[in-house]
């Protein structure tokens, strides 16, 4: 199976330099393993929108899959309660 390639949106930069660095780790591990598979267990499609969501603790990673070009972008990451503002 071919490997995804990780772009980050410019706000989703900001997002994750905010983040607790006990937090970080856990994300950033997360969001290297969708390399190998964009869709894990526990990763939910939005209803009415295009992207996916998976859980970290009670953080929150929003991306978009586009397969024919192999890439996973991550639009959004943040709090539980703050991300789908």
């Amino acid at each position: 199976m071919a490997k995804y390639r990780i772009e980050i949106k410019k706000s989703a930069v900001k997002e994750i330099s905010k983040l607790p660095v006990i937090d970080l780790k856990k994300i950033l591990k997360e969001i290297e393993s969708l390399t190998d598979n964009p869709r894990p267990f526990g990763a939910i499609k939005l209803s009415g929108d295009d992207k996916y969501r998976l859980r970290v603790g009670s953080y929150r990673i929003l991306y978009q899959i586009f397969d024919s070009k192999l890439i996973v972008t991550l639009v959004k990451i943040g709090h539980r309660k703050d991300v789908y503002k």
